[in-house]
C-alpha cells in the first residue's frame, strides 16, 4: 500500500541528515543525492558543509565550503591546522546531535577521518563516491572498512572491489551521464555562444581552482599561441569558474600578446563550451570525463607541486591518470603530465586530436559505449541506498 504524503512527511519529521562536500564536484554529487532524498524525507533537516547546488536543495551549510578547498598533498600543509579544526568542530557538533546518517560527498582526506569517529560512536556513515583506491593509495581500503557503513560508487568496476573487502556497496551510475545528452547538439551550443557553425573551435579547461590554474594556465595559453599560428582562423573558448580565475587568465593572454586571437572567456557555461568544441584541452579530473561524455577528442594535462607528483607517481597502480583512459583501460586520449606540460607538447597533441578524422570517429563510438555503462538514475539509486542505511540503523537501535 502506498504511503500518503502526510504519512511520509510525518515519518521524516525530526530526521537529521548531515553531509560534507569539500569542493565543486562533491557539491554537484551531493545535490543530486539531496534531490533524490527530499521526496522520502520532506521534513528532514539537511545540514553540514556544502556549496550552492546543495543549498538549492534546501541544504544548510554550517561552515563555508570554500574553507575546505585545497589541492595536492603538500599544498594542504600550510592549512592543516585550520582544516583539522573545522573537522573537530563539526565532529563535536555531530556527536552531540547524533544525526540519523552522515554522508561524506567525496573529499576523502577530510571525510573518512570524520566518518570513522562517527561510526565508532554508532552513527551510520555513507561515503559518496569511492576514493581512487584502484588508481593509488590502495591501503586506504583498511580505513574505509573502519569508517564507512555503506559506499556509493559511480563506476561499475568499483563494486567488486568493495564486495571483496566486505564493505556494503551500491553502484548508482555517474550523475554526469544523466545530465549530458547522448548526442550533444553542437549547432545549438555554438549558436548560444555566438559562434559560426562552420568554425573550428578548441575549448580550454585548465581547472576551476586557482591551484590548478597556476600550474596549467600559462602552458595552455602558450599552446593557444602556437595553435593560432598554425591556423589563424581557429577560435578558442574557455569557461572560467569565477572572477579571480578570469582575471588571471586575461593577464596571461595579454602577456602572451594574443589580443588578436579569438578567445572567448565564459562565466561558467562549461557544458556549452565543450559541446561547441571540435577538441578540448582539459585538466585531469572530472572535467575530462565530461569531455568524454560529450564525445569529444581531447588532450588531458596534469601538473601539481613536484613533491606531490613524485609521491603519487610511486604510489600509482596503473598507467593512466585521466578518467576516460582509466574507464577504457587504455590510452584512448593523450595524457601530458608534469614536466612534459609545455606549450609545444600540448599544441602538437591538440593539433593531432583536432585533425585526425578517423580518431574522432573511434572516440565517438568508444565514448558512447562509456556513456551507456555509466547511465543510471543516480539520484534515485543513491537515495534508496541511504534510506536503507537509515532504516537498518533505526531497526537495530
Amino acid at each position: 500500500m502506498a504511503l500518503s504524503a502526510d504519512t511520509v512527511r510525518g515519518a521524516s519529521a525530526g530526521v537529521s541528515v548531515a553531509l560534507v562536500a569539500g569542493e565543486v564536484s562533491g557539491d554537484m554529487l551531493a545535490a543530486r543525492l539531496l534531490a533524490g532524498l527530499r521526496p522520502h524525507l520532506p521534513e528532514a533537516r539537511f545540514h553540514g558543509i556544502g556549496g550552492p547546488r546543495m543549498m538549492e536543495q534546501g541544504f544548510v551549510s554550517d561552515i563555508e565550503m570554500d574553507r575546505l578547498t585545497v589541492r595536492g598533498l603538500f599544498e594542504i600543509i600550510p592549512r592543516y591546522r585550520e582544516i583539522k579544526g573545522i573537522q573537530n568542530t563539526l565532529r563535536d557538533r555531530l556527536l552531540a546531535e547524533r544525526p540519523d546518517v552522515f554522508i561524506g560527498a567525496d573529499y576523502p582526506g577530510f571525510n573518512l577521518g570524520l566518518e570513522q569517529q562517527l561510526k565508532e560512536a554508532g552513527i551510520p556513515t555513507v561515503h559518496f563516491v569511492s576514493p581512487q583506491i584502484w588508481a593509488w593509495r590502495g591501503g586506504r581500503i583498511k580505513k574505509i572498512i573502519k569508517a564507512v557503513s555503506h559506499m556509493l560508487v559511480i563506476f561499475p568496476f568499483e563494486e567488486e572491489i568493495y564486495r571483496k573487502a566486505g564493505v556494503p556497496c551500491t553502484y548508482i551510475g555517474h550523475p554526469l551521464a544523466e545530465v549530458i545528452p547522448m548526442e550533444p547538439d553542437v549547432a545549438a551550443a555554438r549558436t548560444a555562444l555566438g559562434m559560426p557553425l562552420d568554425a573550428r573551435v578548441i575549448a580550454l579547461m585548465p581547472g576551476s581552482r586557482m591551484g590548478e590554474l597556476k600550474y596549467l594556465a600559462e602552458p595552455f595559453v602558450g599552446a593557444i599561441k602556437l595553435l593560432a599560428a598554425r591556423d589563424p582562423d581557429l577560435r578558442f573558448v574557455a569557461p572560467m569558474a569565477g572572477g579571480r580565475q578570469r582575471q588571471y587568465f586575461m593577464e596571461l593572454i595579454a602577456k602572451a600578446g594574443l589580443q588578436s586571437v579569438r578567445i572567448d572567456l565564459l562565466d561558467g557555461r562549461s557544458h556549452e563550451a565543450i559541446a561547441a568544441a571540435d577538441a578540448v584541452l582539459v585538466a585531469s579530473g572530472t572535467a575530462a570525463l565530461e569531455v568524454a561524455l560529450f564525445k569529444k577528442p581531447m588532450v588531458i594535462a596534469y601538473k601539481v607541486m613536484r613533491a606531490s607528483y613524485e609521491i603519487m607517481r610511486h604510489m600509482g597502480y596503473q598507467p593512466w591518470i585521466g578518467l576516460p583512459n582509466i574507464l577504457a583501460r587504455e590510452f584512448l586520449v593523450p595524457e601530458i603530465l608534469q614536466h612534459d606540460v609545455t606549450p609545444q607538447k600540448l599544441a602538437n597533441a591538440m593539433w593531432e586530436q583536432l585533425n585526425n578524422a578517423a580518431n574522432r570517429k573511434l572516440l565517438v563510438q568508444r565514448f558512447t559505449e562509456m556513456h551507456h555503462s555509466l547511465l543510471r538514475n543516480s539520484a534515485q539509486e543513491s537515495a534508496a541506498a541511504v534510506m536503507r542505511v537509515i532504516a537498518a540503523s533505526k531497526k537495530s537501535s
